[in-house]
């Protein structure tokens, strides 16, 4: 470990766990010390109640320069194809249990680009439930450039969330994003000006923080579900979704304040 972590946490009082990649001299590449901070801030975050959303962001003029490998990554070193595609699932600085973790995590997970993000970082972020964007920022794939594809979701998620025919704009033409063609290919969710970007992103989650957390758990499962189910699978679905949900204590009191409101409303 270095004498400045690779990767700082914070929790805030209204429940926001903020982690925040701390390289900038190294452009923020993901270091097996910053992806295993990374896990660890992960965890605390799924299993802590009162920690209601997760932001990673970044310091620096690069928020992420994707993997460090000037680091090296051990066992990176075989040469069977067996072996490397063995070592991208079960090694690789964890990257796909850690990814995969956070896609199953039933809490929102927010990442604030505020400049360019690349490779690895990318990611990182098309596991992330929201993507927000400042205006400086932009988006990548560089691996082409050396003759290989996104080895951690980044062909597999990229196509999921933009389709075939974005995912072949950054990865088969190897063409850089900026912000507005990012947020044209469905890539992040809101653009904002540098100069407000902070706070925009705290506002937003602080939104996400007061939402009912069992909607929102329920939500992210059947999102995924619906993206690979056909429309009848998928009316199941929310039907299976809801009836738990309304069967939660809080909908039943929330609905018994609302009709007691209408009620009052009604006689006036």
């Amino acid at each position: 470990m270095t004498d400045t972590p690779h990767l700082l946490t914070e929790a805030t009082a209204d429940g926001i766990l903020i982690v925040t990649l701390n390289r900038p001299d190294k452009l923020n590449a993901l270091s097996n010390e910053t992806m295993a901070l990374f896990e660890q801030a992960l965890l605390r975050f799924r299993d802590t109640d009162a920690l209601k959303v997760m932001l990673i962001r970044a310091t620096g003029r690069y928020f992420c320069s994707g993997a460090d490998l000037k680091e090296g990554n051990k066992g990176a070193e075989k040469r069977s194809a067996t072996s490397i595609r063995e070592h991208n699932r079960t090694q690789n600085r964890g990257m796909h249990r850690i990814y995969d973790e956070m896609e199953h995590i039933e809490k929102p997970i927010v990442v604030a680009h505020h400049a360019m993000c690349v490779g690895g970082g990318l990611e990182m972020s098309l596991s992330c439930d929201f993507r927000l964007a400042a205006k400086s920022a932009g988006y990548a794939f560089p691996e082409g450039l050396m003759g290989v594809l996104p080895s951690s979701n980044g062909v597999s998620r990229l196509t999921r969330i933009c389709g075939p025919h974005w995912a072949r704009w950054l990865i088969m033409a190897n063409k850089p994003a900026p912000a507005d063609l990012a947020l044209t290919m469905g890539l992040v969710h809101q653009v904002f000006p540098d100069e407000t970007f902070a706070d925009e992103v705290m506002n937003f989650c602080r939104h996400l923080a007061k939402q009912n957390g069992e909607q929102m758990g329920s939500a992210k499962i059947a999102i995924e579900m619906c993206a690979d189910f056909g429309p009848e699978m998928s009316r199941h679905v929310e039907r299976m979704a809801n009836s738990a949900l309304m069967l939660n204590p809080e909908y039943l009191a929330g609905m018994d304040r609302y009709l007691a409101g209408v009620g009052g409303k009604s006689k006036d």
